[in-house]
């Protein structure tokens, strides 16, 4: 287990730090988010350090860090400037990295790139997040199309919420693509709670 991970999302909000903060505490990783929006309503390197009962030196600073709870290219343009892949270089860490994206892979970033560029500009294989509610297979395969479409390397979907088998088994007949993983409702969330559901609910193989 010596890759570095980007994970993204079906959807804003789908659970991306969740899943971020799991890895991180049961795969003994560093956490970075290279671009924070909605800062002003706390962000997710301090979530992710409060749930896996991590220490701030397990995470790295964002290359970019916004107030607003915006589109990054939409903060980005609200402050002036435009977001340059160019500063968002993989910090310093013999550690293997969770990169958790902003947003779904088309969410604009400057101009002219999206989140699915900065996966391609870092090089590194993505998770995807989604929910196990209705309309999570539509936004899945469409997520799964568009990385495919860009040759990104797939490592699989991690459902989170109430157990949907029906959904499970459709994501992976349509999207020909593993779930490799699902996070049931928790009612508390810690370092050791992550670690169990890790243990109990993914398949430790597509993360290795």
């Amino acid at each position: 287990m010596n890759q570095d991970l980007f994970i993204t999302g079906t959807d804003t909000g789908v659970g991306k730090t969740l899943l971020s903060a799991l890895l991180v505490a049961a795969l003994q990783r560093k956490y970075w988010k290279p671009i924070q929006t909605g800062a002003c309503e706390g962000t997710d390197q301090q979530a992710v350090m409060k749930w896996a009962d991590v220490p701030e030196d397990r995470t790295c600073p964002e290359a970019y860090i916004f107030n607003p709870p915006l589109s990054p290219h939409l903060a980005a343009e609200e402050k002036g400037i435009e977001i340059d892949f160019e500063r968002i270089r993989r910090p310093s860490s013999s550690s293997p990295l969770i990169i958790e994206g902003a947003g779904g892979l088309l969410v604009p970033i400057n101009s002219k790139q999206l989140m699915l560029d900065l996966t391609i500009h870092l090089n590194v294989p993505i998770v995807i997040a989604s929910r196990t509610t209705l309309g999570t297979i539509n936004h899945t395969l469409l997520t799964l199309a568009a990385a495919r479409n860009a040759r990104v390397d797939i490592r699989g979907v991690v459902m989170i919420g109430h157990e949907s088998s029906e959904n499970r088994r459709s994501i992976e007949r349509y999207g020909n693509v593993p779930v490799i993983g699902s996070i049931p409702w928790l009612d508390h969330i810690d370092g050791s709670t992550l670690v169990s559901v890790f243990k109990q609910y993914f398949d430790a193989r597509g993360f290795e």
